[in-house]
């Protein structure tokens, strides 16, 4: 059974471990045993100095990363316009790594219009830089990256969703096991 080290800020979720034991055992209707990145111990951590625990979370994250065969990434923005940079790290890594990379994204709104609409609402710390759409669901690395290693684009929903629906991943699921079958 091939090992999928799921990235993404769901760790962050107040339901965090039955979010990531729904999310595996989708996985696992598909013949695939997810990796979450949860921080189960978190009183240990809680105990340690914060330059030790960090520390600590980065390596335990690493080790699954070298552990897995392939990641599926939670690309939904977060916290800004564009999904979470430790995920954005992540999927670098196993494109870095030669190992597949699949994504999606809960949001169905383009990067151009998220981030026309965030400058709205925010100060322009750089008035008068542009960013390039080109049409793409992210900046145009992250669909890059998915195509480069996985071969296939983000998936997307047709409209918006709910940061923690599981409608659009189990989708994202499926295409990535009939992409690894296929070979």
């Amino acid at each position: 059974m091939r090992k999928v080290y799921l990235a993404g800020p769901d760790v962050f979720l107040p339901n965090a471990p039955a979010h990531a034991a729904a999310k595996a055992a989708i996985c696992a209707r598909h013949g695939l045993h997810a990796l979450p990145p949860l921080n189960e111990d978190v009183a240990s951590l809680a105990a340690m100095p914060e330059h030790e625990a960090w520390r600590v979370i980065f390596a335990k994250d690493l080790a699954m990363m070298r552990a897995a065969d392939l990641v599926i990434a939670n690309l939904t923005p977060f916290r800004g316009p564009s999904a979470d940079a430790g995920t954005l790290v992540e999927l670098g890594w196993f494109l870095g790594a030669g190992k597949p990379a699949f994504g999606y994204s809960n949001s169905a709104t383009p990067f151009a219009a998220r981030n026309a609409a965030f400058l709205r609402a925010n100060p322009d710390p750089m008035p008068g830089l542009t960013v390039g759409g080109f049409g793409l669901p992210d900046n145009l690395m992250i669909p890059g990256t998915l195509e480069a290693a996985g071969g296939l684009p983000m998936v997307l929903p047709d409209q918006d969703l709910p940061f923690e629906s599981l409608e659009v991943f189990a989708r994202c699921v499926a295409q990535a096991a009939a992409r690894l079958s296929t070979g």
